[in-house]
């Protein structure tokens, strides 16, 4: 089926003004479909099939967009806030125009791995406490992490509020007075690295997420960083939902 919409509304959402300011432009000749000086901005096109040029400069139409952001502290998992930064704040100008959203979030103090993008359906997939799609992060705990805390963890950890969790998997890195570990859970409860491990009698001093749904943290990208995802990572971040923990 074509997805045909109004020129002056693709180009707006490109950042390149109202449709008023595009119906100018149209006027002055700047805009060019499939090579041809366009005459009337509400015209209808298919921008995934048809060649949009505004002063000599073709626009790469997406309909949806799929960044990894390495997310730094003190920055919030949201797309308006009036006291903390947002992870919007920190995306490229250039894509300011698709309205991108967090796919979950991160408190405001843990950083690392979080997908941006405008498309809803595969967020939902991925967040659907039904769809078990893992999540692995790297923390340094105020405690020594021992065999038997990877036994209660497999076993499912009972957090303050009663809720017995799904089965995680515990690896430690370090242990000692400061240990170092890597953990992969399957859910996403409010502050659940912090609460499974405070139930336990230790606390999270830094947490970082290093994989969701198959998808690494590019090592690369410094904190505040992003890039769209490859396509392997994309299809790999599709086909993550209800494989599960131990795979």
């Amino acid at each position: 089926m074509r997805n045909t919409q109004r020129l002056d509304k693709v180009v707006s959402n490109f950042g390149y003004g109202t449709r008023k300011e595009i119906k100018a432009m149209v006027k002055n000749g700047s805009i060019k479909v499939d090579g041809q000086v366009v005459k009337d901005s509400g015209i209808h096109i298919d921008p995934n099939s048809s060649t949009i040029e505004i002063n000599g400069e073709v626009l790469n139409y997406k309909e949806f967009i799929y960044l990894m952001l390495n997310k730094p502290q003190g920055v919030i998992s949201a797309t308006f806030d009036q006291r903390h930064k947002t992870v919007v704040e920190l995306m490229p100008e250039e894509v300011f125009h698709y309205k991108l959203f967090p796919v979950g979030r991160l408190d405001i103090d843990t950083e690392g791995l979080l997908i941006m993008t405008n498309d809803g359906d595969l967020a939902h997939e991925v967040l659907s406490p039904k769809k078990h799609v893992r999540k692995k992060y790297y923390a340094l705990i105020n405690g020594e992490v021992i065999e038997s805390d990877k036994k209660a963890f497999a076993e499912g950890i009972t957090i303050d509020d009663g809720y017995k969790t799904m089965p995680a998997l515990l690896d430690i890195i370090r242990s000692g007075i400061t240990s170092e570990i890597e953990l992969t859970i399957v859910e996403g409860k409010f502050h659940q690295v912090k609460r499974m491990f405070e139930a336990i009698g230790k606390e999270v001093r830094f947490l970082k997420r290093i994989e969701m749904g198959g998808v690494l943290l590019d090592e690369s990208l410094k904190p505040g960083e992003c890039r769209e995802l490859t396509k392997e990572e994309l299809e790999t971040l599709r086909n993550s939902a209800g494989k599960g923990l131990f795979i």
